[in-house]
């Protein structure tokens, strides 16, 4: 098995799930995440955002606001909507993951919420929607606004291993309250929750990066990542709190934090821009981290190998 960092295209589209995660796992903390919005316009309208992101040096790409029932990447054009992730795999020679959010429907409000069509929700039917489209990675999340609670998530872990067994990678995890009271600041995650989520089925826990959340300290952050790690389970730590759109100096603190306190990925949102992070802070994010070796490597290599 390759570490991902020396993965090509053609690596990718061999792997599941379980050859995932254990390819992320001996790249020891050095992989990028990169959220983006297909549903967009994208920020150069001759490329899509999800291609923008892989040229700064994304490893994995994560579509958010993407309705599996009615999926599109707005710059890709398909014959075939049902092909849409298949042929963004093809243009970026990544694995391409989506979002899925486990709503709740008694969860005590912090803010008035958004209502999402049934695509973006965690449910058994869109869980096997996606698996058809082909998808590589499962994220069980929660946007802004949402009510998405942890008792939730760890029902559509379990709901997620039962559909997609061990082919898919499943990440699972709140990177801000998302609109829930009592799920805020330190209390988004605590040791509890971590171990549920891993008995539910996930394969990566995912937390707020150090630094983006108030509350949330290296510290405590550490702690939390040596629960997973001493389970199985791997880390993802998170920006999803439009700090993506910060100068690079931020940036390469929540990075440098979030490699110390163990993450074995990194993940940067999509509130840059309109559906993307800076550019420029992707690149900055994956340096700080792995260097400009491994960073340039990631950036020029051709989804044909």
């Amino acid at each position: 098995m390759k570490r991902l960092l020396d993965c090509s295209a053609s690596d990718f589209r061999k792997m599941d799930g379980k050859q995932l995660k254990r390819a992320i796992q001996a790249s020891e903390g050095r992989v990028i995440v990169a959220e983006v919005i297909g549903e967009f316009a994208p920020l150069y309208p001759a490329v899509t955002n999800a291609e923008l992101a892989a040229a700064f040096g994304a490893d994995l790409l994560l579509l958010n606001w993407f309705d599996v029932f009615r999926p599109a990447v707005n710059g890709v054009d398909v014959n075939e909507p049902d092909h849409i992730v298949e042929r963004l795999k093809q243009l970026t020679g990544r694995p391409v993951g989506v979002n899925l959010e486990p709503v709740d429907p008694n969860a005590k409000q912090l803010e008035e919420l958004a209502s999402l069509p049934k695509g973006r929700r965690a449910t058994a039917e869109s869980l096997q929607q996606a698996k058809r489209l082909g998808v590589d990675f499962i994220c069980l999340t929660g946007n802004p606004k949402t009510g998405v609670t942890n008792d939730e998530i760890v029902k559509a872990i379990e709901t997620a291993r039962s559909i997609l067994g061990e082919d898919t990678l499943i990440i699972a995890g709140k990177m801000h309250a998302a609109g829930v009271a009592g799920e805020t600041g330190g209390g988004i995650v605590t040791e509890e929750v971590v171990m549920r989520f891993i008995r539910a089925g996930a394969d990566v826990v995912l937390m707020p990066a150090p630094g983006t959340v108030p509350g949330v300290t290296l510290d405590k952050t550490e702690k939390l990542v040596r629960v997973a790690h001493e389970h199985g389970a791997l880390v993802m730590l998170t920006i999803g709190t439009s700090q993506e759109g910060a100068d690079e100096h931020t940036i390469r603190q929540i990075a440098l934090a979030g490699k110390m306190a163990g993450a074995d990925l990194h993940h940067i949102g999509d509130a840059g821009y309109h559906g993307i992070a800076v550019p420029e802070n992707i690149m900055a994010y994956s340096i700080a981290i792995r260097g400009k070796r491994h960073t340039y490597i990631r950036m020029a290599r051709s989804p044909l190998r």
